[in-house]
């Protein structure tokens, strides 16, 4: 596709990074718009949606160099490269990093958990849609062989030699799948969040919703570095998204039993809307 999408002074400026800081803004500018409907301050949730994503950048990277021990404990050098620099690292290294992130700044700031959760999770399906097209114009993130009518062929020698995309080769297009759900999930979590009816059900209804999605997805990946167990019959990534399901299980448990009430100004926002 187009790796690159234009130059500065012969500075590339890449489609990858320009479409995720987008994703990035626009999830920042949602979030915010619904912070004040869970009674969360708005100004308050856009710097914790910076801090998150600054720890969500540091959880990819280590992620990937957790995964690549081996070749990164080789060479060390590479960890401080431009390589590593340009480098998105891995989804789930991002997630955790988040989480992390939000859970220290959410709790020094005294700011409620589950509702800042779920702000988060619908804005972050929004931000991964848009940053899934960015993957897309790199050529990472790619499919297996197929030989479905919609596959694709990349042939831009910049996404091979950043990527390792291969070229000339019929692939799904698992990029535009993952684009696409993420995309639905927002939807959908816009829609739910209208008749939310217990703290975390939106955060657990994502959880569930991308544990199934990339789980699934997972059969379809053709990029190495994915971390295959058992034989290369599943993934890491399968096994985090397990843990999700479980996760977002449990939440939608306890908010079904009566221990996450809402608070006040959702409930009120509800009322107001019956």
């Amino acid at each position: 596709m187009h790796p690159i999408l234009f130059q500065i002074g012969g500075i590339p400026v890449f489609s990858y990074g320009v479409l995720v800081a987008t994703g990035v803004l626009l999830a920042l500018w949602y979030g915010r718009r619904r912070a004040a409907r869970v009674g969360v301050d708005p100004d308050k949730l856009w710097s914790l949606g910076i801090y998150g994503v600054l720890a969500s950048l540091l959880g990819a990277k280590l992620w990937l160099i957790a995964t690549a021990w081996e070749y990164y404990s080789a060479n060390p050098r590479e960890i401080f490269s431009v390589t590593m620099f340009q480098s998105g690292g891995t989804f789930y290294g991002g997630v955790f990093g988040g989480i992390i992130g939000v859970i220290l700044y959410a709790h020094f700031q005294k700011m409620p958990l589950l509702p800042v959760f779920d702000i988060c999770s619908a804005a972050i399906p929004l931000g991964h849609s848009i940053g899934r097209l960015g993957c897309f114009m790199a050529g990472c993130c790619f499919g297996k062989p197929t030989d479905v009518a919609w596959g694709v062929t990349f042939t831009n020698p910049v996404a091979a030699q950043l990527a390792g995309t291969p070229l000339g080769i019929h692939l799904h297009p698992t990029q535009l799948y993952e684009a696409a759900l993420e995309f639905l999930n927002f939807l959908f979590l816009v829609w739910l969040g209208n008749r939310q009816r217990f703290s975390g059900q939106i955060a657990g209804t994502y959880m569930i919703l991308y544990g199934f999605e990339r789980g699934i997805l997972e059969f379809f990946r053709g990029d190495p570095g994915r971390t295959m167990m058992f034989h290369d019959s599943i993934s890491l990534m399968q096994i985090v998204s397990i843990i999700l399901i479980a996760g977002g299980s449990l939440l939608w448990w306890r908010g079904l039993n009566g221990s996450a009430p809402l608070g006040p100004t959702v409930a009120s926002a509800d009322a107001a809307r019956s």
